[in-house]
């Protein structure tokens, strides 16, 4: 059956958006650029969680009959964040969405108008001005898995978004065969996701940056991107029409849930190794408790998963009794509906590593 306009739930949405972008181009540059200056200040109070926050209203705008329209002086400036708001612990986000939100409900025409032209102001600040653009990619999900997060490896390596000097590495050049190497930025495993510069891992699993630390820092990194386009979406739902959104949260998202599965992967393997070398140092006889480290698609967060091996006191370690104890949690976990079924998956491969590593030790 045809779907009709009716029929798609972001057909409103998409309405919405594309007047608000046609009522910003309608204004004067002057105004555009007002506007422009206002959502920095406001785009930055939000994501940094300010106490308080000062905007001012254009003095007039254009509105859709191309008539220029006064705002009203007393209605310009605004000062959120008080006393009360303070005590209350009120998020500075939410509090300018609800006063942004009573302007427009305002019987001042000219007030709605530059009300909702500066609430778009502050989104398209948040994605265009704050977060930095990839390439073009395509991930691919595993079977019975919800996001893409494979990247595509039939298609041609591109080069990265984001170049430095301290990145560049030589290869081959198959299109060139008289020149030996040629100097590309990141390693290729890198150039296959969204945004290079925060690929910590390769497709195997194994660490392409100097540490640990900065792998978490990579995937800090790539989390703080995401919630940049939550709190955009949080302020002005229908800018989830937007190409540039769109763009963005797939090409991240698929490189935060591979990139932050595969540090789980690498910290669980630090962990095993320090398990074997307490235990040949004997190091374990007076009990031992894991916390085994997973990523969780939903929360976009490394989780933990706690749980006893061995009972504190004088008893003594075998390797056994780690794998009865994961292959315990695996029962429970296979069970567990408060995760998604992709990160169900991926914990449970998780405490098969565990078993499997310690079953014949």
């Amino acid at each position: 059956m045809t779907s009709t306009v009716l029929d798609d739930p972001l057909s409103p949405l998409q309405q919405e958006y594309e007047y608000w972008q046609r009522a910003l181009a309608a204004q004067p540059p002057l105004t555009q650029r007002g506007l422009e200056a206002q959502a920095r200040l406001i785009a930055d109070a939000i994501l940094q969680k300010a106490a308080q926050v000062k905007f001012v209203l254009p003095d007039q705008v254009t509105d859709v009959n191309q008539q220029t329209v006064a705002v009203p002086a007393g209605l310009r400036e605004h000062v959120l964040g008080g006393f009360f708001d303070r005590l209350s612990g009120a998020d500075i986000g939410i509090v300018l969405r609800q006063r942004l939100t009573e302007l427009s409900q305002t019987p001042h025409a000219s007030v709605t108008l530059a009300a909702g032209l500066l609430r778009h102001a502050v989104v398209l600040y948040m994605i265009n001005g704050l977060l930095p653009a990839g390439h073009q990619v395509n991930y691919l999900a595993v079977e019975g898995e919800e996001i893409p997060s494979l990247p595509d490896l039939t298609l041609p390596l591109t080069g990265s978004a984001l170049t430095a000097a301290s990145d560049a590495i030589a290869e081959a050049d198959p299109a060139n065969a008289e020149q030996d190497e040629v100097i590309v930025p990141y390693v290729p495993a890198a150039r296959r996701f969204y945004l290079p510069q925060w690929v910590a891992f390769d497709e195997n699993g194994q660490l392409i940056v100097k540490s640990a630390s900065e792998a978490e820092a990579h995937v800090g990194s790539m989390q703080k991107f995401l919630a940049v386009l939550h709190a955009a979406v949080g302020f002005a739902p229908y800018i989830v029409a937007d190409d540039d959104y769109q763009h963005k949260r797939y090409g991240m998202l698929g490189q935060l849930v591979n990139q932050g599965r595969a540090l789980a992967r690498f910290q669980t393997r630090a962990m095993l190794a320090e398990i074997h070398s307490r235990a040949q140092a004997h190091d374990l006889n007076r009990g031992l408790s894991l916390s085994l480290p997973y990523f969780d698609d939903q929360t976009l967060n490394l989780s933990t998963l706690s749980f006893e091996v061995i009972p504190a006191g004088r008893v003594m370690f075998v390797p056994a009794f780690v794998a009865r104890a994961a292959r315990e949690q695996h029962a429970k976990v296979a069970q567990d509906t408060r995760l998604s079924r992709s990160t169900r998956k991926h914990l449970l491969a998780e405490l098969s590593a565990l078993a499997e590593a310690f079953a014949s030790a």
